[in-house]
């Protein structure tokens, strides 16, 4: 497929995105000159590493322009008084002198090496809160005068030098939304680790609407990717003021988790805690000695993780072994035991997106499974179609666990088939709005629906060897029941016709003389 053809499927596919969640109109322009930032870099920069330039780029430039609206509103504040102007207490954060962005817009030599600086001076000046959100970006080459020129750094600077990206000029919902566009045209030019870099918003809408956190609860996700759960979440309560220093999330990525950083803010969420690390080997959200338990626990953990330790995890000193200890080439379990494991005691709720194989795998699995069902923790299990997601063709699904279930869910679990659930689009399959509504309103209902859902109950489960194939209990619709002799007949009546047609091909053939009659 030509370019032209390609990015014309891609524009079609962005029309009929912004068609099914609408946006403002300046999100949608400000994501348009973000990504105009790319095409700045095509050529020397391939596109998978867009991101490491992009996004670094425009968090500098989001932090000088809001210094400069905090630096102009002190100052009217203050009848022009400078030295209170410049106090570090009137700012969101410090730039240190020479690391402002027009300290480096007026740089026309060795520009690279004045954006390090920069983004350095500002990330060693706010250790508490700006910590690797620029040094995580390792692979970007900004002073490779080879690979970035002089000339090329100073039209990108140019470029995003035409635009004023404070709060006076965007709202931290409006900045948020570009940049989440953004992230997902990075996603659309990376299938092969989009995965893991980007999950769907309508996925992670569907399954913050089942967690429905409340103001003042704490939210964790193990696997935070790039932040959009938390997001997600914070936009649930409506960016209420007692969500501010509840809401937590890890990522082993250094740059991924650099991402979340920087998109957490630019949404306006404040007081949030990421931590980079290995979430299975080494989780950082720890209390008096043991994992520190959470209100909502939510998490898109990447599928099927190999030699993620599971000898450490066999022995582990917080107890998230707490059914087994999946095998070194599956962690799928490993990620659910944690999960389950920082759920609070009283209150706690999980939704957690993982491969269908989770709900009939046999051995190490098909054990841990049974004591998840015994548990009486699960409430709900929602199969969704293929292809809803990113860079992966195995179909995935929801689990939804609650540890304070209502009276009337006790020792039931509610099993949704989505798989026929879903907006076909050209690209790829999506839920739209309507979708993510009748899925939650299956949940809500709590009852059985035929071909869609199914109430069973733990002894159900148990006598269906403790699977959770969803498709094994929905109840689907009544056939119609042939004949044999109907069957038959019909089966002779065709047999009869092609052996007409047969006779009819051969006497055309001699009679072309293209065959003999013998």
């Amino acid at each position: 497929m030509s370019d032209t053809v390609e990015n014309t499927a891609q524009a079609a596919d962005d029309v009929e995105v912004s068609k099914s969640y609408p946006e403002e109109t300046s999100s949608r322009q400000l994501f348009n000159h973000l990504f105009n930032a790319c095409n700045i870099l095509r050529g020397p920069i391939n596109q998978d590493e867009y991101k490491s330039y992009v996004t670094p780029i425009l968090f500098f430039k989001r932090i000088s322009d809001v210094y400069d609206e905090e630096y102009q509103e002190a100052l009217e504040f203050s009848g022009g008084d400078v030295e209170y102007a410049e106090a570090e207490d009137m700012h969101s954060f410090v730039i240190p002198q020479g690391c402002h962005w027009e300290d480096v817009h007026g740089i026309s030599e060795s520009v690279g090496k004045a954006v390090v600086t920069a983004m350095i001076g500002i990330e060693k000046a706010n250790p508490d809160t700006l910590s690797g959100v620029f040094s995580a970006f390792d692979d970007a080459t900004w002073t490779d005068k080879n690979k970035l020129s002089d000339e090329r750094l100073k039209n990108l600077i140019e470029h995003m030098s035409l635009i004023r990206v404070g709060n006076r000029n965007y709202s931290a919902d409006i900045m948020g939304d570009s940049y989440e566009y953004l992230i997902k045209k990075f996603a659309d030019l990376s299938k092969k680790n989009a995965g893991e870099f980007y999950t769907p918003r309508p996925i992670v809408k569907l399954m913050v609407n089942l967690l429905d956190p409340q103001p003042g609860e704490t939210i964790y996700d193990p696997a935070c990717g790039t932040g959009g759960m938390l997001i997600e979440a914070i936009h649930h309560m409506h960016g209420d003021r007692l969500t501010y220093g509840r809401i937590f999330g890890q990522e082993n990525n250094l740059s991924t988790s650099a991402i979340a950083k920087m998109n957490l803010y630019l949404h306006g969420a404040k007081d949030v805690q990421i931590k980079q690390g290995d979430t299975l080997r080494n989780p950082l959200f720890l209390e008096k000695g043991g994992l520190k338990t959470f209100d909502c626990v939510l998490a898109n953990p990447p599928f099927g993780m190999e030699k993620w330790g599971s000898a450490q995890f066999e022995s582990d000193q917080y107890g998230r072994n707490i059914w087994g200890c999946p095998t070194d080439s599956n962690a799928d379990f490993a990620w659910l035991q944690h999960m389950i494991k920082s759920m609070d005691p009283q209150n706690g709720r999980c939704a957690v997106v993982l491969p269908q194989g989770v709900l009939f795998h046999s051995g190490k699995e098909g054990a841990i499974r049974e004591q998840l069902v015994r548990s009486d923790k699960l409430e709900a299990v929602i199969t969704l179609a293929s292809g809803v997601f990113y860079s992966t063709g195995v179909s995935a699904c929801i689990l939804f666990l609650n540890n304070r279930k209502s009276p009337n869910h006790k020792g039931r679990i509610c099993l949704i088939d989505g798989s026929e659930i879903y907006t076909p689009q050209r690209a790829q399959n999506i839920l739209s709005p309507a979708n993510v509504t009748l899925i939650c309103k299956l949940y809500a209902d709590y009852e059985d629906v035929l071909e869609r859902c199914r109430i069973v109950s733990i002894a159900d489960v148990e006598q269906g060897g403790f699977e959770l194939s969803v498709k094994k209990y929905i109840q689907q619709k009544t056939k119609e029941t042939v004949p044999h002799a109907k069957v038959l007949r019909a089966y002779y009546d065709a047999l009869l016709k092609v052996r007409q047609s047969e006779e009819k091909m051969r006497a055309l053939l001699i009679e072309g003389g293209y065959v003999s009659e013998q």
